[in-house]
């Protein structure tokens, strides 16, 4: 590990999320100096990129490096660590990952995790994230490798199982989780005493206590007053019904299961607009999204908009501070389940992991309450199929996959699901090439 580290940013044009990475980095005491390497296959997103990191750097005061290259190859070399966010062939067919399955009855609001559009998110997205890993492991292979692109545990679990990689997943749902259940139960954050752990956006909070009172009486009772239930309530349902907290928002969660978008009856009773389960919320709203953020950027470096400088809650630069300073971390990241949760089987769990100079060492949880574990199996078997698609090119891995989705299970039958996955696959096969 250099004094001076090199970090490099794959899908840095996602400039808005790649600001604020750069940002919290920047905002480390103790590493005055640096070198950004900034990757995008979009030569304009890149120098947009390009140029608020460099400005953010002015901002900040410091004295970093920054590269710009639309091929990794060029800055790969000397990394300390990778962050990956790329996102592959998501304009081109959000439309086919909502509208196609909706034909079968299988109604998506994100679309990004598993079911129809996460598994085939994975299968667009695997063999270029693949494609990377090898490249890290040929020209930085000590680097640390921090995947933030959803399908998060299928993608995290390739490089897991491809590589020897240092590879963790990073999401924000654990820390933000936390915060919401402290603003719902009307507590200061820091006397909220809890345990979480399960699989990425499906892990639990086992453990909510202030002062050692168990909190989740007080919880059932809260959410009586229907004011705060319309602000959670599929997350919430779950709570009256297998008390547990989970940490994705109610619109993401409500994919995850059977029970609440199988029939349009459900699909009234239990969503709600935006984050809270609006019917194609994602593949409505995120070109557009896209856009907006762009403009953002422009507006921020023309002057018109602020550029907040601020430390985000975001894990990154927490790992970055705690190997480069040994200043001693506890992150929540997804990693390899080496019996870490002793109920699950091997897949990418996230649980909590200590980080220090001596790298990324996840932490031993013990069991999850069996309920809770059964529901993680049912989405680690479809983890480990995808895995056998993207690394073996199985395309029938891949339909076996969507055949054990729970959602899409709940809606079709084998045949129907058959006759779904064919579909997805003739409209989006020009991004399934390696597949052929």
């Amino acid at each position: 590990m250099t004094a001076r580290p090199k970090i490099t940013l794959i899908g840095a044009g996602s400039a808005v999320f790649a600001r604020q990475i750069v940002t919290d980095i920047l905002s480390i005491e103790g590493l005055p100096t640096g070198r950004f390497a900034l990757v995008d296959l979009d030569p304009e997103r890149l120098e947009l990129a390009r140029r608020i990191t460099e400005r953010v750097i002015q901002l900040k005061g410091r004295d970093w490096e920054v590269q710009a290259s639309t091929e990794r190859k060029e800055v790969l070399a000397g990394s300390d660590f990778v962050i990956n966010t790329i996102e592959v062939g998501g304009l081109e067919n959000v439309r086919y990952d909502y509208e196609i399955p909706l034909k079968y009855g299988v109604d998506q609001c994100i679309g990004d995790t598993i079911g129809p559009g996460g598994i085939f998110k994975a299968l667009r997205t695997g063999a270029a994230w693949l494609e990377i890993l090898r490249d890290i492991e040929r020209l930085c292979p000590h680097a640390v490798v921090m995947n933030y692109t959803n399908p998060m545990s299928i993608l995290t679990l390739v490089g897991l199982e491809a590589t020897r990689l240092q590879v963790v997943g990073l999401c924000h749902s654990v820390q933000g989780s936390s915060q919401q259940l402290a603003e719902y139960l009307q507590v200061p954050y820091e006397q909220l005493d809890w345990r979480c752990a399960g699989i990425n956006h499906n892990a639990w909070f086992t453990r909510l206590e202030v002062g050692g009172v168990d909190q989740y009486p007080i919880l059932l009772e809260r959410i009586q007053d229907p004011a705060l239930y319309e602000r959670d309530p599929i997350r919430f349902e779950w709570v009256k019904h297998f008390r547990a907290y989970p940490t994705e928002s109610s619109g993401h969660f409500s994919e995850y299961s059977p029970y609440f978008r199988k029939r349009p009856d459900l699909i009234t009773r239990y969503t709600r607009a935006g984050y809270l389960g609006e019917s194609g919320f994602y593949a409505n709203h995120w070109p557009q999204w896209r856009k907006e953020s762009d403009e953002y950027i422009r507006a921020m470096l023309n002057g018109r908009e602020e550029i907040p400088l601020e430390r985000s809650p975001e894990y990154a630069a927490d790992i970055v501070e705690a190997k480069m300073l040994n200043q001693a971390k506890v992150i929540y990241g997804n990693v390899f389940n080496h019996g870490l949760i002793d109920n699950l089987g091997p897949g990418c769990v996230e649980v909590p992991c200590l980080v220090d100079r001596k790298g990324l060492q996840p932490t031993h949880f013990g069991p999850l309450p069996e309920h809770l574990a059964a529901h993680n199996r049912a989405h680690m078997a479809v983890h480990a199929l995808m895995v056998q698609a993207i690394l073996g090119k199985n395309r029938q891995a891949a339909k076996y996959a969507l055949m054990l989705d729970p959602l899409t299970a709940a809606v079709c039958s084998p045949a129907e699901i058959d006759a779904l996955f064919e579909e997805m696959w003739a409209a989006e096969a020009g991004f399934l090439g390696a597949y052929a």
